[in-house]
């Protein structure tokens, strides 16, 4: 692949580049020059959009695609395509398929299915057989596959000693185990934040309390273990202040939060609009001013859409009944935009990478193209018309949102929006 890409800002903080508008030359698949101006050297094909910015390439650590078994949700080759348009070089996705991806056969299958796509998958594999919370997956043979970590997707694992167990196995080859954060006990049958607003509503309310004891325990076997962990979508003030110091205690742990838990409160359910009904919840504004911080300090280390289509059989019904999940790829950019500045927001949708097994990769003459292009200044009402994916169930419907995406190069292909 041959392209000259012209009058593009980076905004890299690992490249000398950074924060300049140079035109790059990209030569099978490599950058070969970058400069103030390069003169076409040949037939290549010239990229250039109005008020140009690129990036290294983003990073998602939790969507899924419904495939195996869910394909009226979403398919991978589908999947993919969505996460390309909205910038994503690479995601890693989830195991929450049908069946659930726990073997290594599983694995091989998900890497067939992405081959030769611009769009990087990272397979993350079943933490217990079928998910179910009683039987630890074939982690090792997941891993030699390609699975990068392991996690049974929005299903906390109740038995501590299983827990434990899975954090001493997986430290035999360095593997990264995911722990929802989330007591079943303590949530019950809730399915909004417990506070004023879910009494007001008459809905059955989750207690903050359910997610920070889990995040406690979870932190408390790491410490004995000696483990490797993540605790995904964390969504509380008191989460945020145990893993703050669990990291003063240099565990190695990581955590992540899901956007919509970044821009909404709970003040929006006021409808039961089951595009709200997420998990974890939407939580307070103290919540959220908590959590924002946590992301602009690195407490919380990586940003993700949790981007969960669900068919509208699944969405379209009495709010108590409802699927938990929503799609975020399409709006994941403009949404950030909203909440932190261009730089913040390319650090966050970079960031992460490394604790996935992923190289990072600066924009520098001699590497491999991985970029993602954009135009952080556009401004837009997110609809149904922005949407790719095959499902529609979208929390950021008639948002206000910030930031477009041109698309991707990345793989040695491009791909493109049609704008």
């Amino acid at each position: 692949m041959n392209i000259l890409i012209k009058s593009a800002t980076i905004l890299d903080s690992k490249s000398e580049f950074h924060n300049t508008t140079q035109d790059i030359l990209v030569e099978n698949g490599v950058i070969s020059s970058i400069e103030n101006q390069i003169k076409n050297p040949g037939n290549y094909q010239e990229i250039s959009f109005e008020n140009l910015h690129i990036s290294q390439g983003w990073f998602d650590s939790s969507v899924c695609f419904g495939e195996p078994g869910f394909e009226e949700r979403e398919t991978i080759k589908n999947g993919l395509k969505t996460a390309a348009a909205s910038g994503f070089t690479t995601v890693a996705m989830n195991a929450n398929s049908n069946p659930v991806i726990q073997s290594n056969s599983d694995i091989t299958f998900v890497n067939t299915k992405a081959l030769n796509n611009p769009v990087t998958l990272l397979p993350v594999g079943a933490l217990t057989i079928g998910s179910k919370g009683e039987d630890l997956a074939e982690l090792y043979d997941m891993n030699s596959a390609g699975a990068v970590a392991f996690y049974d997707y929005k299903k906390p694992i109740s038995n501590p000693n299983l827990m434990k167990i899975a954090l001493q196995y997986a430290s035999n080859f360095d593997g990264l185990v995911c722990s929802f954060p989330q007591e079943n006990k303590i949530s019950g049958n809730g399915v909004v934040n417990e506070h004023i607003n879910s009494t007001k509503l008459g809905l059955k309310g989750i207690p903050a309390l359910a997610e920070e004891l889990q995040v406690a325990r979870d932190l408390f076997l790491l410490e004995y273990t000696g483990g490797k962990l993540h605790i995904p979508t964390i969504s509380t003030l008191k989460s945020v202040e145990l893993i703050r110091e669990a990291k003063k205690k240099h565990l190695d742990v990581t955590c992540s939060v899901a956007i919509h838990n970044l821009y909404f409160t709970d003040a929006v359910l006021s409808d039961f609009n089951t595009h709200y009904k997420v998990l974890p919840p939407l939580r307070t504004q103290n919540d959220v001013d908590a959590l924002v911080e946590a992301v602009k300090d690195g407490t919380i280390d990586m940003v993700t859409s949790d981007h969960n289509p669900i068919d509208i059989e699944h969405k379209k019904i009495e709010f108590d009944y409802a699927a938990y999940g929503t799609i975020g790829l399409e709006s994941a950019f403009g949404a950030l935009q909203t909440i932190f500045t261009t730089t913040q927001t390319i650090e966050i949708l970079t960031k992460g990478k490394s604790r996935f097994g992923l190289e990072s990769t600066p924009i520098k003459i001699g590497n491999k193209v991985n970029l993602t292009l954009f135009n952080p200044d556009a401004k837009f009402t997110f609809t149904n018309k922005h949407i790719i994916s095959k499902s529609k169930n979208a929390i950021f419907e008639n948002e206000s949102l910030k930031g477009c995406v041109y698309g991707i190069i990345a793989n040695n292909q491009m791909t493109l929006n049609s704008l």
